[in-house]
């Protein structure tokens, strides 16, 4: 008499791959696991970013977040991403600077830079201008198209030069552009500039080679910059920052320095030539 196989033999058959995905699961969540622990910060930055993105629409305009504990001088950069701002309210919530970005490469203007450089002045927040550096175009142009936007006077913060873009060939001919940008900048208003960089970029490609120029060090998710303060003079600790009066995140900085420090930073009154015949 024939008999059917038992089911359970067919249970045995399958039940190796059952254990192989079972096993493949468990290696899929250690390794995710993993790649958490050790990337936890960029993570919940990533995830952050995407909410805030998310709920922009239900924002005020009136979101604050707390001063950076430690230091007493609070300012923002901003450009047309954060649109028009109530810079009469930012003046009022301990805002005591902001660099405004004026150009970027050698033909983009920010398209809202001449009335956040007007208002900023008018709420009593010390405004400075700044150009985002593309590093595979000539750097006497750009710094052309910043001259040519930027009416710096007496009172004014130093005008400021964004260098963090990646995508450039030789590092040599990168910091020869940066080095003719900076020179041309300084000799036509008279000021030395300053120098902006995210810590892995400076360290990586800026690091020893323009020392002479004050440092804006961009490192966030830290208690405090890994380079020495004597190195750095505004720290930009957090790109996800709220300000009243502004409807959505904006970067945060602090100025390392009292309120003085950063007045001596401004440009200052050109001094006045003798009249012919007189001491």
């Amino acid at each position: 008499m024939n008999r059917r196989p038992r089911p359970t033999s067919r249970r045995r058959a399958a039940s190796p791959w059952r254990r192989y995905l079972g096993l493949a699961v468990l290696a899929l969540t250690v390794a995710a696991l993993a790649t958490y622990l050790r990337y936890q910060r960029q993570i919940h930055r990533y995830a952050r970013r995407a909410y805030a993105s998310f709920t922009l629409g239900s924002l005020t305009g009136r979101e604050k977040t707390p001063l950076l504990a430690g230091y007493t001088v609070h300012g923002i950069d901003v450009s047309s991403y954060q649109g028009i701002i109530d810079w009469k309210t930012v003046a009022e919530h301990q805002v005591r600077f902001a660099f405004i970005k004026a150009s970027e490469g050698v033909t983009l203007r920010d398209a809202r830079f001449r009335r956040n450089w007007r208002e900023a002045r008018a709420a009593g927040v010390y405004r400075g201008a700044y150009h985002y550096f593309q590093p595979n175009y000539d750097g006497a142009k750009q710094a052309n198209l910043f001259t040519r936007t930027v009416p710096l006077s007496p009172g004014d913060l130093p005008p400021v030069l964004d260098v963090e873009a990646p995508e450039f060939h030789d590092v040599a001919v990168m910091r020869r552009g940066v080095g003719t940008w900076l020179r041309l900048v300084e000799r036509h208003y008279g000021v030395r500039p300053i120098l902006y960089s995210n810590y892995s970029f400076y360290k990586r490609h800026l690091a020893g080679h323009f020392d002479d120029y004050p440092l804006w060090l961009a490192h966030y998710e830290v208690e405090t910059p890994v380079l020495p303060r004597e190195k750095w003079i505004i720290w930009q600790h957090s790109d996800e920052a709220y300000v009243p009066g502004i409807r959505g995140t904006v970067d945060f900085n602090v100025f390392q320095g009292n309120f003085q420090s950063l007045l001596a930073l401004r440009i200052p009154e050109a001094s006045k030539k003798p009249r012919p015949g007189t001491n």
